[in-house]
């Protein structure tokens, strides 16, 4: 537990500044819709792309950890949508956003420093396994379907169109793109290069977590209690157990489950909150949901500690 709260506790610190930074006025809200749009079409994209281009893409890709893991998450999107449209009479929009939420765990940013100090360093190549795909099965989920239920009513071929095109301008997307190329075609990139790169990267997560306290100033949880809860019981509860039950009836072994279960585990990502800015839904329940998921993923992750082998 006390390792837990050393790996969550400097998140939420890093949080708190952006809040109070913005609560007391040192910060204002231009400032933080700025910051935002730093980290989400510059920042992250940065990280993601080196993370992919320098990742060994032939390391324990095993079909029956990756299904159990994105089964999970599937459906953790499903509960999530479901329930934010007929538990919360949301509009469609909003409950793709809940499903979001439910799908995206935060597998680098708490996932990877858990199981690290958990299991250890040698167990992370599952972890990495699963992180290689996670942006873009959850963003191509996630962006089919609310293109999908944004142009119902529509021709095919123009929701089709419109699907590729978000996820061809999705700055997340074209930088995990861009990461698959330089890997796959063994491409070596100039040191200067990749050191501008690793600048960018350094300021992702800290950047990203500051201008989030920020927006939660902006959409504290008044009203939405229930909905903020769902998404993190979709998120904390539905996601690790669809994938330790098939962990479990697929066979993995004892590393693999870990990695699975874990990652499943973690609390909403920051990228829910990226996902519901870009389309401009449910931005309270997303930003606070990752929040009280985080807290809350103490206990969870405690909880998945104790049952694991």
């Amino acid at each position: 537990m006390q390792a837990l709260i050393e790996v969550i506790l400097p998140v939420f610190l890093v949080i708190g500044f952006g809040y109070v930074a913005v609560w007391r006025r040192l910060f204002d809200d231009s400032a933080v819709a700025g910051l935002m749009r730093f980290t989400q079409n510059f920042a992250i994209p940065c990280l993601l792309f080196r993370a992919i281009s320098t990742l060994d893409l032939g390391q324990e890709f095993a079909p029956n950890l990756l299904a159990s893991f994105y089964a999970g998450a599937a459906a953790g999107f499903v509960a999530g949508l479901v329930g934010g449209r007929f538990l919360f009479h949301r509009s469609w929009e909003d409950a793709v956003a809940f499903g979001f939420c439910g799908m995206f765990s935060n597998s680098a940013l708490l996932g990877l420093p858990i199981a690290e100090r958990a299991f250890g360093t040698d167990a992370l190549r599952y972890n990495y396994a699963i992180i290689a795909i996670h942006s873009p099965v959850c963003y191509g989920v996630g962006v089919t379907v609310m293109e999908m239920v944004r142009n119902r009513g529509g021709r095919l071929r123009d929701t089709a169109r419109r699907i590729v095109g978000s996820m061809l301008h999705n700055a997340l997307v074209i930088g995990i793109g861009l990461g698959f190329v330089v890997n796959l075609s063994g491409l070596d990139m100039p040191g200067i290069v990749t050191d501008a790169i690793d600048l960018m990267v350094r300021a992702a997560i800290p950047a990203a977590l500051f201008g989030l306290g920020g927006v939660l100033y902006r959409y504290r949880p008044e009203g939405d209690l229930r909905a903020i809860l769902w998404v993190c019981l979709c998120s904390l509860i539905v996601h690790p157990m669809v994938t330790y039950g098939l962990g479990r009836a697929f066979g993995l072994g004892v590393d693999p489950m870990r990695a699975a279960v874990i990652t499943a585990a973690m609390a909403p990502g920051v990228n829910t909150y990226i996902f519901a800015n870009l389309y401009g839904t449910a931005r309270r329940v997303a930003a606070s949901g990752v929040l009280v998921g985080t807290g809350a993923s103490i206990l969870s992750v405690w909880l998945w500690l104790t049952i694991l082998p």
